[in-house]
């Protein structure tokens, strides 16, 4: 597929891999994205649609991709990310469906489960951290009445802060002992901690995960396919 010279597939991932880096630049730094750049980014999903030598075939690929659409969006209402991410995984799906440069299978979900399998990363980041912590005798749960379980829980979840920012508090008061709190967070009505030396959960963009799914779509594919085909 050639337009000007230029692969289509190439300008496609191109497209999508600026998106995802203004979004997540802008998700960092404000915790929040104008819905003008995925109007943009729409825009430009449709022009690539309308120069592409096969319109129609890339349109029938984009209506398969689609699929995530109301995925997305029932993810969304659910809170487990939020709205940005949900119009994220859409525009992307009309900028660059089911696009990798491996010959290797791609489903329209996949730049979302390997998001999902991504997002895993951070407990172990946590956990690092608290390891550290301990090694160097702090008592990371000093003050609580806590199970074992619950505190091993809490060294992959979270970590004590001792100025928390763009976090989530895993701390409750209970008969006026502090104890941890492994309650969901909504991801666009829960308000960030600000309490000093306290336990949190970081509140990372999801848009972070979602950039790097799709990279590592684009350069390796479908990381749960990938996994099976080993076990295979």
């Amino acid at each position: 597929m050639l337009f000007y010279g230029v692969d289509m597939v190439y300008l496609r991932v191109s497209a999508g891999l600026v998106m995802l880096a203004i979004a997540s630049v802008l998700d960092i730094r404000k915790r929040e994205i104008n819905d003008i750049l995925w109007i943009s980014f729409g825009a430009v999903a449709v022009v690539l649609l309308v120069v592409g030598p096969e319109p129609w075939n890339e349109l029938r690929l984009i209506a398969v991709s689609m699929i995530i659409a109301p995925i997305a969006l029932v993810v969304w209402r659910f809170g487990f990310f939020g709205g940005a991410d949900a119009f994220c995984l859409i525009v992307l799906a009309g900028l660059a469906p089911m696009t990798s440069l491996q010959p290797v299978q791609v489903t329209p979900l996949t730049t979302l489960t390997n998001a999902a399998i991504i997002s895993i990363a951070p407990f172990f980041v946590n956990l690092g951290r608290n390891l550290l912590a301990i090694s160097g005798k702090q008592d990371i749960f000093d003050g609580f009445e806590e199970t074992r379980l619950n505190k091993v829980v809490a060294l992959f979840i979270g970590y004590r802060a001792k100025n928390p920012r763009h976090s989530f508090s895993m701390e409750r008061l209970v008969g006026g002992k502090k104890r941890l709190n492994f309650g969901f967070h909504h991801a666009e009505n829960a308000e960030f901690c600000s309490t000093m030396d306290t336990w949190v959960t970081p509140g990372i963009p999801y848009i972070i995960y979602i950039a790097l799914g799709f990279v590592v779509q684009i350069i390796y594919g479908d990381l749960i396919f990938g996994f099976i085909r080993h076990i295979i």
